[in-house]
Formats: C-alpha cells, sequence, structure tokens
C-alpha cells in the first residue's frame, strides 16, 4: 500500500534529498556572499541572506531533485527494455563518435577563432556525433556484430539455453521452422558422428535416402545463417555409437536434446535429460479432432487393410478411410470416427461420409 502511493505521489528517497542538499549549500552559500559583499556586514543581516538563500535551495532544490529521479527512472525503463546487444554496440558507437568529434574539432582550436566562437561549436560537433554514432551503431548493431562473427540474438539468449540437435531432426528439416518463428533460439550443439551420418546417408545408393540427406544438410546449412542461433559443431573422436554420445553431451552441457526419433527420447528421458520432440509441438498445434466431425481428404494410396484408402491432411495428419479403396485418386469427404496420438503424430480413422 505505501510503495504504491510512493509510486503515485510525489518522488521520494536519497537521490532527492541529495539533490537539495547540494541547492540549500549553493544557495545558502550564495546568500552569505551575497550579504557579505553588498551593504552593511551584520550578523543578523548575514544569517537572515543564508537562511533566505537555504530556503530557497530547499524548495528548488526538491523540485529538481524529483526531475532527476523521473529523468533517471526513464532511462532505467529505457536501458531495461533494451537488448544488452544493442546497448553494447551503441555504446561503442558513442566512443567512436566522440572521438571523430575531437578529431573534428582540433582545427577549430588552432586556427585562432575567439573562444566565444569556437568553444558552442566544438560543443555542438560533440553533441551530433556522439548522438550519430549512438543511433547508428544501435540500429545496425546485427551487421556490425556479423563482421566480427557474433550473432547477438544468440548471445543474448537466457543462460542454460542450450540444445543438441540429432540426425532424424536435421533430417525432418521441421527445427529450421522452429528456429524461424523463434521456438528455438540459443547454442545448437551438432556432434561430429550427426555430420558423419548425414553425409552416409547423403552419399547412399538410394536415390530416396540421398534426397533425405542432402535435406539434412540443407537445414544445417540454414541453421548456421540463422541468427537467432549459434551452432556450434562438438569434434569427439573414437564415438561408435552417436545416439549415446548426444545423450552424454547433453547431460554434460546441460542442455536439452531435439529429435523426432522416439526411442532415443525415451532414453534420454530415463537419464533424466530434457527432450524437445519435434512431433509433440507439431501435434499440440494440429487442429484437433472428434468422432462425427466432417473433413475432407484426397486418397493417395491404399491402406493395410483390405478396402482402406490413405490420405493426409494439409498438416500432415494421417487419416484412414474404411472401404475407401476405390476412390484412390479422388476428394472424399469423411466422417471421423476416431483420433488417436502415435509417438510419430496424430492418426485419424473414418468412413466415407453419406451424401443424400
Amino acid at each position: 500500500m505505501t510503495d504504491g502511493a510512493e509510486t503515485r505521489g510525489a518522488p521520494r528517497g536519497p537521490l532527492v534529498e541529495g539533490v537539495r542538499l547540494i541547492f540549500v549549500a549553493l544557495l545558502g552559500t550564495a546568500g552569505y556572499q551575497i550579504a557579505t559583499q553588498t551593504g552593511p556586514q551584520g550578523t543578523g543581516r548575514i544569517l537572515l541572506f543564508v537562511f533566505l538563500g537555504s530556503a530557497v535551495g530547499f524548495v528548488v532544490g526538491g523540485i529538481m531533485g524529483r526531475l532527476t529521479v523521473r529523468t533517471v527512472r526513464g532511462l532505467e525503463g529505457e536501458l531495461r527494455r533494451a537488448p544488452a546487444a544493442e546497448m553494447a554496440a551503441g555504446t561503442a558507437g558513442l566512443i567512436v563518435g566522440l572521438v571523430l568529434a575531437s578529431l573534428l574539432s582540433l582545427p577549430l582550436l588552432f586556427v585562432g577563432l575567439p573562444a566565444v566562437a569556437s568553444w558552442p561549436v566544438v560543443l555542438f560537433l560533440y553533441l551530433t556525433m556522439s548522438s550519430l554514432g549512438f543511433r547508428m551503431a544501435r540500429a545496425k548493431h546485427e551487421e556490425l556484430f556479423a563482421l566480427f562473427g557474433l550473432k547477438p540474438r544468440a548471445a543474448g539468449s537466457a543462460r542454460g539455453e542450450i540444445s543438441v540437435i540429432d540426425t532424424s531432426a536435421l533430417i525432418d528439416g521441421r527445427v529450421a521452422d522452429l528456429v524461424a518463428t523463434g521456438f528455438l533460439s540459443g547454442t545448437v550443439l551438432v556432434h561430429e558422428g550427426v555430420l558423419r551420418e548425414l553425409q552416409a546417408v547423403a552419399d547412399s545408393s538410394d536415390p530416396n535416402r540421398r534426397s533425405r540427406g542432402r535435406r539434412g544438410l540443407d537445414v544445417l546449412s540454414t541453421l548456421q545463417r540463422a541468427p537467432a542461433v549459434d551452432v556450434v559443431v562438438v569434434e569427439e573422436a573414437g564415438v561408435s555409437d552417436v545416439d549415446a554420445a548426444l545423450v552424454r553431451l547433453a547431460r554434460e552441457r546441460g542442455a536439452a536434446l531435439v529429435t523426432v526419433d522416439a526411442n532415443l527420447a525415451k532414453v534420454a528421458e530415463a537419464l533424466s535429460v530434457p527432450v524437445r520432440r519435434i512431433h509433440a509441438l507439431a501435434s499440440a498445434f494440429r487442429p484437433p479432432f472428434s468422432p462425427g466431425d466432417e473433413v475432407s481428404v484426397r486418397l493417395v494410396k491404399e491402406g493395410r487393410e483390405h478396402g482402406q484408402g490413405v490420405g493426409y491432411l494439409e498438416d500432415g495428419t494421417m487419416v484412414v478411410v474404411e472401404q475407401a479403396g476405390d476412390r484412390i485418386g479422388e476428394e472424399v469427404p469423411v466422417l471421423v470416427k476416431n483420433v488417436i496420438q502415435t509417438a510419430t503424430g496424430r492418426m485419424v480413422f473414418a468412413r466415407v461420409a453419406e451424401r443424400p
């Protein structure tokens, strides 16, 4: 209750009283100087001027102290909202601006101009160049850090935001979308064994495996260019079991394991390693279905059971339709009968909707 009233009322605190004390001392001294240098010098007159000066200093100091507190609070709020990378770049730009202003002002001090003309120009240069340097460096902080190979958005992430990514997550490809949308940021550790597995898959004689391996390499290149993450390759020689190495790396670094491999996720959870399941995240944002809902799906192949047709919704959900094997290639309205959640995603079982 007291804090709220103090916030709504006039600012108080040591800073206000300190500024007030300074003004009381200054104006009290000024009153003493005026009393001793003008008119008859009597003790009563001197005390009166000192008292009047101190009283004016008390009032003016209170006003200036409250203005100072409001200014400091505003600056504090602005600094809290600004990212650390922006403030670091802005400070560097401010220093560069001051250096340039000093270089530009040196000729003015040696050309013989009177101080009345030269010092205002020097002050203008310092104010202009410092402000310009701070604003430009803060606006272009990402490009400036990129010149030195740094990623400020990744460095400014919360402490402990480290992820270890496996081969299946890179081949899946959706991890790049998670980074682009901001769901995954910070430092991403890629084990050397993962690179070997990707290269082996990309060099496979099977066209499907080869395309999957190349897609994983492309996703890795996309992550390396992303400003929100810092990809670090961890080298470890003599590793035969890559999955065990990934779990061990996540435990040692206090990181989370990013994977779509259900078995690897279970092993990691058994060892108390945090797991970020891409399938679970994707399933959580898929539109829900309940028995009796009608959806439209294009059947693309036959199911495992006789007479079944299989189709996929736009989000990748598999729909198994009974007695629809003869309608492969058609857009069929179906009624949802059951929805189950598997380790690889959501499956919908349906039947063809009857039309009058």
